[in-house]
């Protein structure tokens, strides 16, 4: 079930924040109807899936208590909990991830029978984002950074909350332990909340569907031209944003219509003047995460100058490793740490403030230049078709020239482009003043109706 189907929006939602409201403000029985409701919502996709989901978060409770246990046998060996603890988590998502990207590496290295044995494992959605949940409350805990969860439902609410469960926003159990407690639900806020969310089925329904034939049909072809790549490469620059922050913002208003308050995840990250500053606007929860329980226990900046580098390098490599099982995506990870070392050596060129006019717009493009290129890894299902891709961009190989070729075209038509201008124009934020009002409803309205007409569209990072 997704944010953007028929069956969440007319039945599942409506249903659940009914009896939500009616139930007691304070207590176990908000935190017991949200765990059963996000249990549903996660287990119409699989139920076997919901099993592991459960199992996963039974062995980060049995931690966190055995981490604030009192008894001295446990206090002596805190270190060696936390760390089979997070030795199994990672264990689960590298099996589920990464399985299928071992097994075909190795079978590429070695001309052998196939490793596989015809079997592919399926990955289970939002994997990714319910470990590092619980990976994250885990380490807090050990750290004294966060209470240990006493009850079990209340840990199985915050890591399987339906809002955030399949795609993010990453949300810390210290910011939303108290909440759960007691959830501040109030008219300002639901209100407030569904004009967050409306905004967001807007931004993918309207903007990110509406670019995707225009994105699948550039990177299909065999040899894009000048024209077809760039086109492409644009057009999927904002398809990824509007997608992904869309999915945050919709989780940010269930949030709110629950009496949650999510961290921010997207602040116009196009306006940067500096992948360093990129990287602090997109995406927000996960960077923030890495550095948190990976760059700075590494050593983050306080070791040499060499040290901090394979630091740097290491976590945005894993980091597009999280992203997907391939190469191209570890390329793509690669790819903005190298630019991120770059630009550590003169930090004051890329301050925000710091430059005016020309320079500004030269280093917004520049910006602009180096995110797109490393997109096109990103998006590529394989490192030869984003090969491709970046030769188009350069103009190389094509036997149409530099125009659009005869079999992208058709694809290219007004409404497109027409689209694509609007998704230019909303990524450089001239929304932020959007306040609601009638434009609510005739953004309702008319994402309803385009809903309706289309076929099944899931949110891009349900595969990470």
């Amino acid at each position: 079930m997704v944010f953007s189907s028929p069956l969440f929006l007319f039945l599942f939602l409506p249903l659940f924040l009914g009896i939500y409201y009616l139930l007691p403000k304070k207590g176990i029985v908000r935190t017991l109807w949200i765990l059963m409701g996000s249990w549903v919502f996660y287990g119409l996709w699989r139920v076997d899936f919901l099993g592991l989901l459960i199992l996963v978060t039974l062995g980060n409770w049995l931690a966190g208590l055995a981490l604030s246990t009192e008894w001295p046998q446990l206090q002596h060996r805190r270190k060696t909990v936390v760390t089979i603890a997070v030795v199994l988590n990672l264990l689960v998502l590298g099996y589920f991830k990464y399985a299928n990207f071992g097994i075909d590496t190795l079978n590429a290295l070695f001309d052998g029978p196939d490793l596989s044995l015809g079997m592919r494992i399926i990955l289970p959605v939002g994997i990714s984002f319910y470990i590092f949940q619980a990976m994250s409350y885990t380490i807090d805990v050990y750290r004294g950074d966060a209470p240990a969860a006493r009850s079990f439902v209340k840990l199985a609410a915050y890591i399987a909350l339906f809002p955030q469960l399949i795609a993010g926003p990453i949300v810390r159990y210290k910011d939303l332990s108290n909440q759960l407690d007691e959830p501040h639900v109030s008219a300002g806020r639901v209100v407030r909340g569904f004009r967050r969310f409306i905004l967001g089925l807007g931004k993918k329904i309207l903007l990110a569907d509406t670019l995707a034939p225009l994105v699948e049909g550039a990177f299909e072809l065999a040899a894009p031209s000048l024209a077809d790549s760039w086109i492409g490469v644009v057009a999927y620059s904002l398809q990824l944003y509007f997608d992904f922050a869309a999915y945050s913002d919709m989780a940010i208003g269930l949030g709110l219509m629950l009496g949650f308050r999510f961290r921010e995840n997207f602040r116009f990250p196009y306006h940067s003047l500096s992948v360093t500053e990129f990287w602090q606007r997109w995406h927000m929860s996960l960077s923030t995460w890495l550095r948190d329980y990976l760059y700075i226990p590494l050593g983050g900046n306080r070791v040499s100058g060499r040290r901090t580098h394979i630091n740097l390098l290491l976590v945005m490599g894993l980091g597009g490793l999280w992203h997907g099982a391939a190469w191209n995506f570890v390329l793509w990870g690669l790819w903005h740490g190298v630019i991120l070392l770059t630009e550590r050596r003169s930090p004051e060129l890329y301050r925000p403030g710091a430059t005016e006019g020309w320079r500004t717009m030269v280093l917004r493009v520049r910006l602009l230049l180096i995110v797109g290129l490393g997109w096109v890894f990103f998006r590529a299902p394989d490192l030869e078709g984003a090969l491709r891709v970046v030769a188009g961009l350069f103009g190389g190989f094509h036997a149409e020239g530099y125009g659009l070729s005869s079999a992208f075209a058709w694809q290219v038509q007004p409404f497109a482009l027409a689209t694509l201008g609007i998704g230019l124009v909303v990524a450089g934020g001239e929304h932020r003043k959007f306040r609601g009002g009638p434009l609510v409803w005739v953004l309702l309205g008319v994402s309803i109706m385009k809903l309706l007409a289309d076929s099944y569209s899931p949110f891009l990072y349900f595969q990470f």
